[in-house]
């Protein structure tokens, strides 16, 4: 009996530690971006993360996503001044622009678009970012305001 115990807690343990491990850290983004955040978006709880970008990442970038009052995905990135730096919202592919939906109908198969979203960044211009699946590699097709392709970007 005492083996059996010994072995349980054993196991038990292993099983907390492990999980300890796979639990997201908690950020806490600084006050000017929380402010501004609870500004723009009264209401709406966010799970924050951080990214670093720039030449030597050494910029400081933190992402806040949460659900909109429709239910869609949407992504508000600040930089640590607290100013927006992107707005990205999760839409249909009824929703892009019909040059854009052509342009995807003649390219690739319906099953190989994964998210369509609307992206607005701090100089307030308007794109378009299609997540496509081809060879089991995943791409952002962009297109602008209009639905003009323009690039491909290869993602890891």
């Amino acid at each position: 009996m005492k083996n059996f115990l010994l072995v349980f807690l054993f196991l038990y343990s292993s099983l907390i530690i492990g999980q300890n491990g796979v639990s997201p850290e908690k950020i806490t983004p600084p006050e000017k971006v929380l402010f501004t955040f609870q500004k723009e978006y009264p209401n709406k709880i966010p799970l924050w993360s951080v990214e670093y970008v720039g030449d030597d990442n050494d910029e400081i970038r933190y992402e806040a996503k949460f659900k909109t009052d429709t239910n869609a995905e949407a992504l508000a990135v600040y930089d640590s001044l607290g100013v927006l730096k992107a707005f990205e919202l999760q839409i249909l592919l009824s929703q892009l622009p019909a040059r854009a939906q052509t342009y995807l109908k003649k390219n690739y198969p319906a099953n190989a678009i994964r998210e369509i979203a609307v992206v607005v960044d701090y100089k307030n211009e308007t794109t378009y970012e299609v997540g496509v699946e081809k060879s089991s590699k995943f791409y952002d097709v962009v297109f602008d305001k209009n639905g003009g392709f323009d690039v491909i970007i290869e993602k890891n």
